[in-house]
């Protein structure tokens, strides 16, 4: 094959093996078209930017000028000539080395220009189309065809502002739940904040019946007198993320105080130095850790007048409120509490007086702890106090002899400690559900008529959803905790139709006042039509009211209109109550008949 001229005049004279090198084994034909080749493609020598032309699938009309025409370029074409015979000493591998850095060099320019090419294409296209766009909003400050540059730096300025917001919105705003992109509350109305939050039926089948007194929680609680708020906390039922709402949380006229640093926080009344909150995070462990009702109810008076005469004790009020939770979920949570260490030593467990005895109640381990302990040996202690525990901490101990578990059989006392607990929950001032936190800050909010400053989290991911159990674990946990298990179902139904009772309540009420504000607008409305017409009267007095049709057409106006307006508004009344209580017989705005209605309800659900 031959070569070409500018190939051959480059090359010179053959290349001569190294010395020590080992012998060529291969055609020395093939070494120089090999070697005519690397000339060629080097893109330092006269060879490569002379006979080579541009490259493969680039034209000449790429460049605005040819190689050649370029001094900058033709010089350091000649100095690559010159390194030409340096280039040919050097070792085969290490050429073969060069050869494909440079090749790689070319390969990479050429990427380059072709993204150079395509990105200048692509942006001339979205020029016209942004253009056209331009023009067909702006019509007379740009055209399709022809812009100018002012339109060009008009809209320029215009996608980059809009870039900028979008930048500017994600920043400020990053997730869905932003009040800013609720773009549906123009076109749709704005969805129930208290809706079903354990993803269940929003309608449930009540299965208990409660009176109208059962349902209706609204305490009278005056915060500047003498009334106490007593919380019953119930280990890991969410009782300390309560606690912290009380004391942090709540809108008041004098806030409690919480340093840095310190759980318990002041909570005094206005104008005084006494506390209107008994807990943890405002009074401590006044009465022992983790009291429960037996003790807060012996205990809480003592503590609060203690020091003061017996005569001198003020008449107080005493609301007492707890959390409950599912008992599965909480007897869980309790075992991997324990786990970590946690053991409750310094609960006293008073009782009638005094503490259970070691007989009355063993320990279930020995040492300083039971960490570390399996599921399996945790639910093996018989004396384990997370059994039941729900039930035992609201009932009154002192119907069962306490912890002498000789006192009756088993079977009537847990019969018996069932039916304090319920008894004591049902009038309690108020109880909330771990697992229904937004309804629990709504119940809360209307029987005490106090107002949270932020919205309460509904966290469905704790330790205890981690913790995996087979069917198996899951019916003998039940099986611990079947009193618990009843209680908690109580509860939930009862709460559940409190919240029920008083949403119904609230929405009869605003109805009440819409219907009194369209009498008074109605009202208003008559008495100025009359006044009107009154007027004209006393202009035209010598005016027969027959000989005055226009009179009597305006009266027969006004009548038409206003039971026209009565209609309507009594139509758009019932809409609006069906659409609020969908299946529920409609009331005339009174509270009794609301609840006969609610309670007639629940009969039809059942």
């Amino acid at each position: 094959m031959a070569l070409p001229a500018c190939a051959v005049r480059t090359l010179g004279p053959p290349l001569q093996p190294e010395r020590g090198a080992p012998a060529r084994t291969t055609c020395p034909r093939r070494h120089s078209r090999v070697e005519a080749e690397l000339a060629v493609s080097r893109p330092g020598s006269v060879a490569a930017s002379v006979c080579a032309g541009p490259p493969r699938g680039v034209s000449h009309g790429f460049h605005s000028q040819p190689l050649l025409d370029e001094p900058l370029k033709a010089s350091s074409s000649l100095a690559g000539a010159a390194r030409a015979p340096l280039f040919a000493l050097l070792s085969r591998g290490r050429r073969r080395r060069m050869h494909d850095l440079r090749r790689r060099w070319d390969l990479g320019s050429l990427c380059r220009a072709l993204l150079t090419r395509g990105l200048a294409a692509l942006g001339h296209s979205l020029k016209h189309v942004l253009s056209a766009i331009f023009s067909k909003i702006f019509g007379p400050l740009a055209s399709v065809g022809n812009m100018d540059e002012k339109s060009n730096k008009l809209l320029l300025a215009l996608v980059m502002l809009f870039l900028f917001a979008v930048i500017v919105l994600q920043y400020v705003c990053p997730g869905t739940e932003c009040q800013l992109l609720r773009l549906q509350a123009f076109s749709s109305p704005v969805p129930d904040p208290y809706r079903s939050e354990d993803e269940s039926s929003a309608r449930f089948v009540p299965r208990y019946n409660f009176t109208r007194g059962d349902l209706l929680r609204k305490v009278d609680f005056d915060i500047k007198g003498d009334d106490l708020i007593v919380f019953l906390h119930i280990q890991k039922t969410g009782g300390t993320t309560f606690g912290r709402h009380l004391v942090r949380n709540i809108q008041l006229e004098q806030p409690c105080e919480c340093r840095v640093g310190q759980k318990k926080c002041t909570c005094h009344r206005p104008g005084k130095r006494e506390t209107w909150l008994f807990s943890r995070f405002s009074t401590g462990w006044s009465c022992g850790l983790h009291a429960d009702w037996t003790e807060l109810t012996s205990c809480v008076p003592a503590v609060v007048d203690g020091k003061r005469d017996a005569r001198l004790r003020p008449s107080r009020n005493f609301h007492y409120i707890t959390i409950l939770r599912d008992p599965v979920s909480r007897y869980l949570s309790e075992w991997r509490h324990v786990q970590r260490g946690a053991t409750w030593k310094a609960s006293l467990h008073v009782c009638d007086g005094r503490p259970p005895t070691s007989e009355e109640l063993p320990s279930c381990y020995t040492g300083d702890d039971w960490s570390g302990c399996p599921l399996k040996e945790f639910m093996d202690c018989p004396y384990n106090l997370a059994n039941n525990r729900q039930v035992r901490m609201l009932s009154d101990l002192t119907l069962v002899g306490c912890y002498n578990l000789s006192v009756m059989p088993e079977k009537q006392r847990n019969k018996v400690l069932l039916e304090s607990a319920k008894s004591n929950l049902k009038h309690m001032a108020f109880f909330g559900l771990t697992e229904f936190q937004r309804k629990t800050q709504y119940l809360f909010e209307k029987t005490f008529n106090m107002n949270f400053i932020s919205p309460f989290t509904q966290y469905n991911t704790t330790r205890a959803s981690s913790v995996e159990i087979n069917e198996e674990i899951q019916k003998r946990i039940e099986g611990l905790n079947f009193l618990d298990m009843e209680l908690y179902s109580y509860a939930k139904d009862l709460f559940l139709q409190r919240y029920q009772f008083m949403r119904q309540k609230e929405h009869q009420e605003a109805r009440r006042k819409r219907q009194e504000q369209r009498k008074f607008l109605k009202g208003r409305f008559l008495q100025t039509h009359f006044q009107s017409q009154g007027q004209g009267q006393g202009q035209n007095p010598s005016q027969n009211p027959s000989q005055n049709p226009n009179l009597n057409a305006n009266q027969n106006l006004t009548q038409n209109l206003t039971q026209n307006l009565t209609q309507s508004s009594s139509q758009r009344e019932n809409q609006e109550s069906q659409k609020q209580n969908p299946g529920q017989e409609q009331s005339d705005g009174s509270t009794t008949n609301g609840t006969n209605d609610y309670l007639g309800s629940v009969e039809k659900w059942r």
